[in-house]
């Protein structure tokens, strides 16, 4: 067996010290690669995307055209559909000036009287600033609850013979737990200043009184449903024991009761009603770009993450 040169030690260790700086190289490498083609892949997704979008647009910025602002999904603070974000496209969408008239596409079962309400409000005083421009409202699958309140500050509704439209009502939802309670032997214990504070808790014996203050509540703001909707469709509807009972009828029905004015798709009312066939959507909100950079960039992303981890990255 040959002897070990002197300094063999020394020699191993070197090899593996470059040996590891060569990886640390390659990792770095392919770090920047994966990187520098992430940036570039999305970036020239987004310019492809708003080039097209910019294009589209300049189509109809110098030309008459309607406005589009679209309601679609429940109405609530911080959701898709609030004020918040509803208002300034309908300003803009009315202060527009090659819009001939804004149109409203409706998808929604409802939501927030407040939010709904502050929206129809809204729509009526631009309508004061801005007689010359007519406002539709077309419905899609649903045109329910809230969403009925907001439509019926529209010059007409349209529908298709499908649709869904009434649900004139009010609600309060909530859950008994006593029964329940009871079964598990839990006591409930609640200390309050006010002897109304607990106001229908779910975890104690309803109370005849505030079932009736909550009941009255529910009215008033019912009335308060049932006048915006006769202010807005006036002597158009047709009024019956169960048209603000909270049901809802399809479109064909709610132009027999008076609900809508007739049979209309975006395309149609556009053309026929507004007099001004190409469309601008003035909806507040992700755009499609926004939303396909964000896809793509984060499949991008993972993609390229997987991908160094496998070269031993991390």
């Amino acid at each position: 067996m040959s002897e070990q040169q002197p300094g063999w030690e020394r020699n191993v260790i070197e090899k593996l010290a470059f040996e590891s700086l060569r990886e640390a190289r390659r990792r770095r490498r392919w770090s920047i690669f994966f990187r520098a083609l992430g940036f570039i892949y999305v970036g020239t997704l987004i310019w492809m995307l708003i080039g097209a979008r910019n294009s589209s647009e300049s189509l109809v910025d110098g030309a008459e055209h309607t406005a589009l602002v679209r309601i679609e999904g429940t109405i609530a603070a911080g959701e898709k559909v609030d004020a918040e974000s509803v208002l300034p496209a309908l300003r803009a969408a009315f202060e527009a000036k090659q819009a001939k008239g804004v149109l409203l596409l409706i998808n929604s079962p409802g939501g927030s009287p407040v939010q709904a309400g502050l929206i129809n409000d809204e729509i009526h005083r631009l309508r004061k600033l801005h007689p010359d421009k007519p406002v539709h409202a077309v419905v899609e699958d649903v045109c329910a609850s809230g969403g009925y309140y907001i439509a019926v500050a529209a010059d007409k509704i349209f529908v298709d013979k499908a649709s869904i439209v009434g649900s004139i009502g009010v609600r309060m939802d909530g859950f008994g737990f006593t029964g329940t309670m009871e079964k598990l032997g839990v006591e409930r214990r609640s200390i309050t200043a006010g002897e109304n504070k607990a106001f229908l808790d779910p975890f104690s014996p309803q109370n005849p009184k505030h079932l009736e203050f909550a009941k009255g509540m529910l009215a008033e703001v019912h009335q308060q449903f049932i006048d915006v909707v006769r202010a807005g469709r006036g002597k158009r509807l047709k009024e019956s024991p169960e048209m603000f009972s909270g049901l809802f009828w399809s479109g064909a029905k709610s132009i027999e009761l008076g609900l809508t004015d007739g049979l209309g798709s975006l395309d149609s009312v556009a053309r026929d009603e507004i007099k001004a066939e190409k469309i601008k959507d003035y909806t507040r909100g992700e755009n499609v770009a926004e939303r396909l950079a964000k896809r793509f960039g984060a499949d991008l992303a993972g993609g390229a993450m997987g991908t160094l981890e496998r070269f031993g990255w991390r």
